[in-house]
């Protein structure tokens, strides 16, 4: 679908701003009903209107066809051939999640399409099933639509010759089955409605306009075909369907109950699962909720525990529909019932298809009467006007259903994964390759897990009479835990995916032993399902070490002014819920012993949240080690954190980036400094801004703390009176630095004299950084002064991106010659070029102690590689060399890799820019690999990272 598709989103309470002055549209409607594969309407037929308008969620067909046959007005608006033309679009895609109303709507506009009296002619509206479609063999586009419509037969060619008049509704897209792909129907197209091809392709025919291209379609799909239909679709208008707002759930759930308390009640425990009520935007599931929680209450049970997890509420509406009587125990024709119906639901998951006929019960070796128990119970669904149609009254019934066949007795387990049917095993189920190609895998693979549950697997034994198999746990944890690389954990996506699995479950000692092994995981808290599913999991993941968290913003909304006063009720009653929550996830870092790690970036939190975090922190039973605050607001967060941490003898390591702006945190980090329990051996403050004498403060403090070896101030604006604070610092007795990075902190020419006088005293700092300072080359002449007194311990010096010239690399020449202590040094993307002269000849001298040097992007080109090649065979003690980002071009690569084929070479890792596609490069890297076996050769690129010699802070 090309970029300029229009998108439109239809809620039932809900207004949505729309582009090119397009109307707004709203409209919640029920379940899909079922139709015959083609239809022609006509005009004023009433009763053909109830029909189309029919659901199958018991007891709520009146309501909804009030609300379709008003709302559908704004929508026939983008169909109305009096609709202007920027306005209408000839195809317009119907999309949303299953069970919504999206048939119901297109049936809807059928009708209204056909009374509209437009012209004297009348207009048509032709209804197409994919599904049946799939089964057609070859024919006409004529004898498709003459089968459903005789009276149109001899009419026909006048019909379709004016088919702007025309309206087809193209039904279920993802039912559409092509042996070689949808995509494959683009190069077959047909455009004569009287030749014969096989259905599909007159359907992508239809849908790439070569056949009746001025008739107007309407297209309705799940949100996972959308990516096939853009291969067909020209310029279409995407109409997404929500299905029932918040408020219509409501409302349902107090016509079902009738009583306010009760049905708010039951109302309250559906929302507080968030995939159950995202689910709920189905009027079935809202049926289905109602069912099991009114029985529930009726009988004076509680029924909190069946909107726990999705699996919960559908194995108890599922056994509720079969409850024994008294003192009897169910038939055998039952369990047989069951099996017949769960190998139905597999087989459709797999198949990707919710639509089933004749055809495939055939197939399966079964009929109408073993699945009659589950018909007449409304959880299979016959179609009104399909004669031998079926589907589950929802997806999530036929994804359970699906899950049901592997934890059902032996014969079944059998089946699953058997060759007679295309069904897999459940480590074909539980694989990410599978579930790219199938997306309906996911679900039926938590509640998997979810039947796991040894007392719920008995439930449903129970229930219909059948043995239950207690192996699936077992092989759960081999194939969604143990993978390959023993690393399950390694993106977001794969622990978010695990943790909603595992919570589906409810089992501790299945959670506990499926994350005995996991020491470090990354949370994307996006809603409540998220927090529930971390916060279960993870007080039983004993060895954790490592927690990587992110929070979306609208999660905590306390501080969100984007909330209206008048929903200030409703913003309370959200933040309460998810600060127990969060209590419920922050106890993991008291609680939890070996944790050591807390990572918390890219989070929009609140004060009370942040508070519970610092309450967390200060507890003595939290032995937090390293802490990384990044870009986390409030900006007060780092403040309130920095108060918490004073005198937490644990911490070694503190990160603070992204918002150290505030007042009192230099402050808070002297008291922290200050503190006879600080242990802190690293800290990092980010972009930090603050006055003189609050830096003078610090800097005192430095003095006194004995206990911090590295101190990065990286992207920190540092003036020159507070770079000569810090300077004097250096230069104290008692200063304990080791490591210092000044990076992007807006330095210049005139620091470098203070720090050069630092280094002739200072015989602790190893490490300094100055990269991204504009020093120059008289700030180099500076620095080389203090490097070369005896006393100056520096061994690491990173200049990279200082405008250093030809000039600056004679000073650096002249210190290397005298017997520096300097081993590592990175001149990075400054631009020396034939400097790198004057670098060869002090390397070259046998008093020379640099084994790395960085030259990555310093305009170093073929006509320095002489230099260098004298440098790989003279040289003792180089290890690393980088070259990146220069080009060299092959005669001096030639010239690097025959000095390098001098075995005395003690050369380690070399980093090139070279063309990997040369035939004679790849000859010229394999000579050299022969001759030094322990030589590693990287090939950069321009995206290529920092000089390895530089990394000196891991």
């Amino acid at each position: 679908m090309e970029s300029h598709t229009k998108k439109l989103t239809l809620a039932t309470t809900s207004l949505f701003p729309v582009s090119m002055d397009l109307p707004v549209l709203e409209g919640a409607f029920a379940e899909n009903a079922l139709h015959p594969q083609v239809e022609a309407i006509s005009r004023g037929n009433a009763m053909e209107e109830s029909s189309i308008l029919k659901t199958f969620s018991p007891g709520n067909g009146d309501e909804f066809h009030y609300n379709v046959t008003q709302r559908s007005q704004r929508f026939l608006s983008f169909l109305n051939s009096k609709t202007p033309t920027q306005r209408k679009s000839h195809t317009v895609v119907l999309h949303g999640p299953a069970g919504v109303g999206k048939t119901t709507l297109a049936k809807k506009c059928m009708l209204d399409w056909t009374q509209d009296n437009l012209a004297q002619t009348c207009p048509r509206a032709f209804y197409l099933s994919c599904k049946v479609l799939s089964r057609k063999g070859t024919c006409s586009f004529a004898q498709v639509l003459a089968e459903s419509a005789p009276d149109l037969q001899d009419a026909l060619p006048q019909v379709l010759a004016q088919a702007q008049k025309l309206l087809f509704v193209i039904d279920a897209f993802e039912e559409l089955r092509v042996p070689s792909g949808v995509g494959a129907l683009v190069h077959d197209l047909c455009g004569d409605w009287r030749t014969q091809r096989p259905a599909p392709v007159l359907l992508g025919s239809l849908l790439k306009r070569k056949l009746l291209p001025t008739a107007t379609l309407l297209v309705t799909t799940r949100p996972e075909a959308l990516r096939e239909l853009r291969f067909l679709v020209e310029r279409p208008l995407l109409v997404e369907m929500e299905g029932l707002s918040e408020r219509d759930r409501r409302a349902y759930f107090l016509r079902h109950f009738g009583e306010e308390a009760r049905a708010l009640r039951a109302f309250h425990l559906m929302k507080s699962n968030a995939a159950l009520f995202r689910m709920g935007a189905a009027p079935a599931v809202c049926w289905m909720v109602c069912t099991c929680l009114r029985l529930q209450m009726d009988e004076a049970e509680d029924p909190r525990p069946t909107c726990q997890t999705a699996t919960s509420l559908l194995l108890c509406f599922l056994c509720s529909r079969f409850a024994p009587v008294q003192g009897s125990c169910p038939g055998p024709h039952l369990a047989a019932a069951l099996r017949a119906l769960c190998l139905l639901a597999a087989e459709g998951t797999w198949a990707q298809t919710s639509v089933f006929d004749g055809h495939d019960l055939r197939r399966l070796g079964m009929d109408e009467s073993d699945l009659r128990p589950f018909l007449d119970t409304s959880i299979l669904q016959k179609g009104r006007d399909c004669e031998g149609c079926y589907c589950f009254v929802h997806l999530s019934v036929q994804q359970f259903l699906a899950a049901a066949l592997y934890v059902l007795g032996s014969e079944d387990h059998q089946d699953a994964g058997s060759p007679g049917w295309n069904i897999g095993g459940v480590q074909r189920l539980l694989s990410k390759e599978e579930g790219l190609k199938n997306p309906h895998l996911a679900p039926v693979g938590r509640f998997l897990f979810g039947l796991a549950n040894e007392k719920r697997a008995r439930e449903l034994g129970t229930t219909f009479g059948c043995p239950v198999s207690t192996e699936v746990k077992q092989e759960l944890l081999e194939c969604r835990i143990r993978s390959a690389e023993n690393r399950p954990f390694s993106s977001v996506t794969d622990t978010k995916e695990i943790l909603y699995c595992l919570y589906e479950s409810q089992e501790e000692l299945l959670v506990k032993e499926a994350m005995a092994q996991v020491t470090e995981v990354s949370l994307h808290l996006q809603d409540t399902s998220d927090m529930v599913h971390a916060a279960f999991c993870l007080k039983h993941c004993e060895n954790l070490q490592k927690i990587r968290l992110r929070v979306e913003k609208g999660m905590f909304l306390e501080n969100d002014a984007a909330w209206e006063s008048e929903a200030q009720a409703d913003r309370s009653q959200h933040d309460h819920v998810f600060l127990h929550l969060w209590i419920d996830l922050c106890s993991v870092f008291s609680s939890n012993e070996n944790l050591c790690f807390l990572d918390v970036s890219q989070s929009f939190l609140s004060h009370s949240s942040v508070r519970i975090l610092c309450e967390q922190i200060t507890r003595v039973t939290c032995h937090l080690q390293k802490l990384v605050i990044k870009n986390v607001s409030p900006a007060d967060a780092y403040r309130d954190l920095c108060l918490a941490l004073v005198g937490k003898k644990t911490l070694t390591h503190l990160v603070l980036e992204g918002g150290v702006h505030s007042d009192k945190l230099l402050l808070l980090l002297c008291e922290t400094l200050r503190h006879p329990r600080c242990n802190l051996r690293y800290l990092r403050l980010g972009s930090c801004s603050d006055t003189t004498q609050q830096w003078a403060d610090f800097s005192s403090a430095l003095e006194v703390n004995q206990s911090l070896k590295c101190l990065d101030l990286t992207a920190s604006e540092l003036p020159d009176e507070c770079t000569k604070l810090l300077c004097m610092t250096l230069r104290h007795p008692k200063c304990f630095l080791q490591r210092l990075l000044l990076e992007n902190c807006h330095l210049a020419e005139a620091c470098c004299k203070e720090l050069s006088s630092a280094l002739i005293v200072n015989q602790r700092l190893t490490h300094l950084c100055l990269a991204n300072n504009n020093l120059g080359d008289g700030g180099v002449k500076l620095l080389c002064e203090g490097l070369s007194y005896p006393d100056c311990q520096l061994q690491n010096l990173v200049l990279s991106h200082c405008n250093i010239t030809r000039r600056g690399c004679r000073y650096i020449s002249k210190l290397l010659q005298e017997d520096s202590s300097l081993t590592n040094l990175d001149l990075g993307l400054n631009p020396i070029a034939t400097g790198s002269w004057f670098l060869c000849e002090a390397l070259k001298k046998p008093n020379c102690n640099l084994r790395c040097l960085g030259l990555c992007g310093c305009s170093i080109t073929s006509s320095c590689c002489q230099g260098l090649a004298s440098v790989l065979i003279s040289t003792q003690r180089l290890e690393t060399l980088d070259l990146g980002q220069n080009i060299l071009g092959q005669s001096g690569i030639t010239v690097l890799f025959e000095a390098l084929k001098q075995n005395n070479s003690p050369l380690k890792i070399l980093r090139l820019e070279i063309d990997e596609s040369s035939v004679e490069i790849q000859k010229l890297l394999k000579d050299v690999k022969d001759h030094n076996p322990n030589l590693t050769i990287e090939c950069s690129d321009a995206k290529a990272s920092l000089s390895p010699c530089c990394e000196f802070l891991s």
